[in-house]
């Protein structure tokens, strides 16, 4: 066994039914080289390091002044209930911490030791529910922050989020540090959509460049359903998502798009998992990722559509840009179809900034650095426009500005 599930196996306190999900993730070990959906991103160095369970760890207040409530705050994996502000109280809305072992399970694969670590060892979590045909205007904040601690720490959260029948939702998530730190994150996000249900998600991720994170958001929309997501990540040694949605109801509508930035040593993975299951449900994934120093970008994009689900409409667009020789970008489009009549398309491309547009930039006056900073920025813009609202449309666009401020080189 190695050093790092030993040290998690270590933080085990569940009873017998959870048992069988930690004797599994064990008995599997690490996925390696060979699996497939692992191929690009290596485990080796991970896999020596060991990590105690965290702690209590303080924080500067002023670090979420600009996150309005209702909010959820952690620190290193544990409620923060002096940080969190609920709110008043929202008819209709529940919203709360929560132990983790009553929360459903979710999809179970053979390389997913990482989901059944976190079914064994998950303590805590959030769970939202939204009662049907209640619209919730206010977003809700959830915020995740690593702090320093004397030790390497590892967690593993559970929420969960459920809408009944018509109901109007919006979670924006923050992850963000409060100084340098080497933790691990690993953490499962179930989201439920009944019919015509509305869940609007927003996620932005700035990591300490020595932080890992494994994160998995399981997503099942019934009919007429509509998931419209967001991602904004940057930073972390290493971080994985894996987003898997399930549109099981007919006309169920996801829109996923996100950006990727890795830069220095950064590696950065991002996994679809799309499967059309009823009819006349569509898809619209945008995705646009950057490489610079010696950072990796591993993007895959998969879409699955059944038989039978017919009037389909798939599609995915990857384009990557490499600011650096030694950085690189590996992207997988996969769309597989067993149906007759859809609608499907998927692309991807990686490639540098256009040496013609940068001339003409320099050619007015604008400093080399200045030139790449706006054609960068412009180029990675175009996924946050499927944000309605304005005020998290800019709310992500800074997160976003901030990150390449930090990434693109001068």
């Amino acid at each position: 066994m190695s050093p790092l599930l030993e040290s998690l196996a270590a933080g085990f306190d569940g009873d017998a039914a959870r048992r069988p999900a930690l004797d599994a993730a064990l008995a599997a070990g690490l996925p390696g080289p060979r699996s497939e959906s692992w191929k690009y991103t290596s485990l080796r160095a991970l896999e020596r390091r060991v990590f105690a369970a965290p702690g209590d760890a303080a924080i500067d207040p002023a670090l979420l002044a600009g996150i309005p409530a209702p909010r959820l705050v952690f620190v290193n994996g544990r409620p923060a209930p002096a940080l969190s502000d609920p709110g008043t109280g929202i008819a209709g809305l529940s919203i709360g911490f929560t132990e983790a072992a009553a929360l459903p399970a979710i999809e179970d694969r053979p390389d997913a030791v990482f989901a059944r670590l976190n079914a064994a060892l998950a303590t805590d979590g959030v769970v939202i529910t939204v009662n049907a045909a209640t619209e919730v205007a206010t977003p809700l904040h959830l915020v995740f922050v690593g702090a320093p601690a004397d030790t390497d720490q590892a967690w593993h959260l559970r929420h969960h989020i459920a809408l009944g029948a018509d109901a109007r939702l919006t979670v924006v998530e923050h992850h963000l540090d409060a100084g340098t730190h080497r933790h691990l994150d690993n953490s499962v996000c179930s989201l439920r959509l009944a019919d015509r249900a509305h869940l609007r998600h927003l996620r932005l991720q700035r990591r300490d460049a020595g932080a890992t994170a494994f994160l998995r958001t399981d997503a099942e929309l019934q009919a007429g359903a509509i998931y419209d997501r967001v991602d904004v990540e940057a930073g972390a040694a290493l971080s994985r998502h894996e987003l898997d949605v399930r549109l099981v109801g007919a006309d169920a509508r996801l829109t996923a798009n996100g950006v990727l930035l890795a830069g220095g040593r950064g590696h950065l993975d991002t996994r679809l998992g799309i499967r059309h299951i009823a009819r006349d449900t569509a898809c619209q994934l945008l995705w646009r990722g950057i490489g610079d120093g010696r950072g990796r970008v591993v993007f895959h994009g998969g879409i699955t559509i059944d038989a039978g689900a017919d009037g389909t409409d798939a599609r995915l667009s990857n384009k990557n840009l490499l600011l650096s020789a030694t950085a690189e970008i590996d992207t997988q489009p996969v769309l597989v179809i067993h149906a007759d009549e859809v609608q499907a398309a998927h692309g991807a491309t990686v490639g540098q900034l256009d040496p013609g547009a940068l001339f003409y930039l320099r050619s007015r006056g604008l400093p080399a650095g200045d030139a790449q900073r706006l054609l960068t920025a412009a180029f990675v813009r175009e996924p946050l426009a499927a944000i309605a609202d304005e005020t998290l449309r800019t709310l992500a666009e800074t997160a976003l500005d901030d990150a390449l401020a930090a990434l693109v080189r001068a």
